[in-house]
């Protein structure tokens, strides 16, 4: 299992993170900032637990934020 935390507040919207992993990322054309499809928003957090298949492009989307606000980390199944 994979889980994802996204900071959306702090989001510039590049997009970055759309263009690498398009089937979890979208951009909201309201604010232009990004959107963690499917995630749950706790405190200043969307969180997000996907299957291990997601791993890669979500982990280069990361890897591309220029703030720094997308964590990936790979967690045991319960």
């Amino acid at each position: 299992m994979v889980r994802i935390a996204f900071q959306r507040n702090k989001c510039i919207g590049c997009g970055s993170c759309n263009e690498v992993a398009p089937s979890r990322w979208v951009m909201n054309e309201k604010d232009g900032k990004s959107i963690l499809l499917e995630s749950k928003p706790s405190k200043s957090f969307f969180h997000l637990t996907v299957g291990d298949e997601e791993f890669n492009e979500n982990i280069e989307a990361a890897e591309l934020c220029p703030v720094n606000i997308i964590r990936v980390e790979k967690v045991k199944s319960v």
